[in-house]
């Protein structure tokens, strides 16, 4: 049963799927990422039952637009919407890709082949201006906020690292700690120009009490050895960041819940016009006619999709939401039983994968490693 009820400012989409009989006993713990210690237990409110065949998360994806060019702002914002999904019982709350710092919709950069122009330039100095460090101040915050509410969070952000930016995925737990981060590791087409390229030091799978974790961004999502990867890993909820509304992204979403046997959810920013700076300081190009103010440049589909290939709440086109479900995680052993694709629907023998999971730098100095070896002498 699904029903779209107001809460405060925003629409809330909620579906109840929850089946107690059942629970995931996956091991494939391959390169998993343990959320860190905590000196009180992880989410003490929630009843686990020490039948853990009942164990269900109540999860929120949170459809919703950046305050452009604004950080404080947008944090602001994101509070009032976690506070709004802890209000109604959610453990997991996941944001949009690049909600903090904003996604450069409809923007050149005043980048062509061979040449840049001034106000690119500039667009790109405020775009940089609104990145965050991680770790930063605004990390801290985030990580606060998580805590406060006892939410695991996974959020979208541009990453400043020096001079250059990451369309990024941050993990916090619900004691308020951060566990760590996704790195884009292929922006589509334009993105390229204003964004870096992840590596695979930074393609995490984080162990908690409510599921396996993990996120790719966007198209990534389209790129089979990116979701091998994170299937390797173990993941048992599949977060799926994006700026894409397009009724295709859908079948996209569905193919890696089947895929994976794996809860996947999405979460998509909704935007008019009037979300952006007006013009002539933000202008939209690639469009046939000049957006109005109250114009949707991106209407959302924000969805919850089960391992089944369900559509457990979704996909939303109507507004800024909270969509919520209930996921019950002995879906995810049911759905393996057909189809388990790194198990017993794997090939290794004639297929296999391998992944560089260090960290890539364009400079390496040796005294660094050369002073740790001898203070180890």
């Amino acid at each position: 049963m699904q029903a779209t009820v107001p809460v405060s400012s925003s629409l809330h989409t909620t579906s109840t799927a929850a089946d107690p009989t059942a629970l995931s006993t996956q091991t494939n713990n391959m390169a998993l990422v343990p959320a860190p210690p905590s000196e009180t237990p992880l989410f003490a409110e929630v009843d686990m039952c020490s039948d853990s065949s009942a164990t269900t998360v109540r999860a929120t994806v949170i459809q919703a637009s950046t305050v452009f060019y604004d950080t404080p702002a947008t944090l602001d914002k994101a509070e009032r919407f976690l506070a709004e999904a802890a209000g109604y019982g959610s453990q997991l709350v996941v944001f949009p890709e690049a909600f903090i710092g904003g996604y450069p919709r409809g923007s050149s950069f005043g980048a062509t082949i061979g040449s840049r122009t001034a106000k690119g330039r500039e667009d790109f100095r405020k775009y940089h201006a609104s990145a965050i460090d991680v770790p930063g101040p605004e990390v801290d915050r985030l990580a606060a906020m998580a805590g406060r509410y006892k939410v695991y969070l996974v959020m979208g952000v541009i990453e400043r690292e020096g001079y250059t930016l990451y369309c990024t995925v941050l993990f916090f737990d619900s004691q308020g700690h951060y566990m760590g981060k996704h790195r884009k590791v292929m922006p589509t087409a334009v993105e390229r120009i204003v964004w870096g390229f992840g590596d695979g030091s930074t393609i995490p799978v984080f162990g908690t009490p409510i599921g396996k974790i993990g996120a790719a961004i966007c198209w990534e999502n389209r790129m089979p050895l990116l979701r091998t990867a994170m299937y390797g890993k173990g993941i048992e909820i599949y977060c799926a960041p994006t700026a894409d509304s397009r009724d295709t992204w859908q079948a996209t979403m569905t193919h890696i819940a089947l895929e994976g046997g794996c809860f996947v959810l999405s979460a998509n920013q909704f935007c008019r016009r009037k979300d952006y700076p007006p013009p002539p300081e933000y202008v939209f190009l690639g469009v046939e006619e000049d957006p109005t103010p109250d114009s949707v440049v991106c209407a959302g589909g924000s969805v919850i999709i089960s391992p089944l290939g369900t559509v457990l709440a979704g996909p939303n086109y109507d507004g800024e939401a909270l969509i919520s479900a209930d996921l019950d995680l002995g879906e995810i052993a049911r759905a393996k039983f057909d189809f388990d694709v790194v198990g017993h629907y794997s090939r290794p023998e004639v297929l296999s994968l391998t992944v560089r999971d260090h960290p890539t730098n364009a400079v390496m100095f040796t005294s660094a490693s050369e002073k740790g070896e001898a203070s180890r002498k």
